[in-house]
């Protein structure tokens, strides 16, 4: 049976800070929901009530259309290692582009990963930890994310990552703006 809790606590925090990937799953009230993995070094709790994560450039942007228009966020952690365990955190989050005055601050919490698209700031209300036994035991390889996506980025240069984000990234699959910005303004 799974356990609510009304914040992070230090155990929950120690558990997030282990996985080497999460889940991040949106919604628009119409059309498709959007369930993504990520990885890296790119989330980080704030506080017992807040986390944020910096978004890498990626072929689409389901993420950030659906919190333009509902806010609603759930994170996912799983043990794909050591004892069974899965963390939802569920809240409502808020995008910080690059030239937004939160941006440089919360960037700064990040390594400079080239490609970086977005930060998803999100208020958690609800944290549940239930126990995973349905999640395979699984041993680490690699990240691809640092092998492939960052560096392919890399090449591309800001203004190259810019000009993609232009061409892939304006419209999620049921054609709704993501807010993204020629130049970071």
């Amino acid at each position: 049976m799974g356990k609510s809790f009304s914040e992070i606590s230090a155990d929950h925090r120690a558990f997030i800070h282990a996985q080497k990937m999460f889940f991040v799953a949106t919604a628009d009230t119409k059309g498709r929901i959007n369930i993504s993995p990520k990885g890296l070094d790119a989330l980080r709790v704030m506080d017992a009530g807040r986390v944020v994560w910096l978004n890498l450039t990626g072929s689409g942007n389901e993420t950030g259309a659906h919190v333009l228009y509902n806010p609603r966020m759930t994170l996912m952690f799983c043990a794909f290692e050591g004892d069974p365990q899965v963390l939802r955190l569920y809240g409502q989050a808020r995008i910080i582009h690059e030239g937004d005055e939160d941006w440089p601050e919360l960037y700064d919490a990040f390594p400079d990963y080239a490609g970086g698209r977005q930060i998803f700031d999100v208020r958690i209300d609800l944290v549940h930890q239930s126990c995973g036994m349905g999640v395979p035991l699984m041993t680490y390889q690699q990240s691809r994310a640092e092998s492939q996506l960052e560096p392919f980025f890399a090449r591309m240069g800001p203004a190259g990552t810019k000009a993609y984000q232009q061409r892939k990234n304006r419209r999620s699959l049921d054609g709704k703006p993501t807010d993204i910005r020629p130049t970071g303004d």
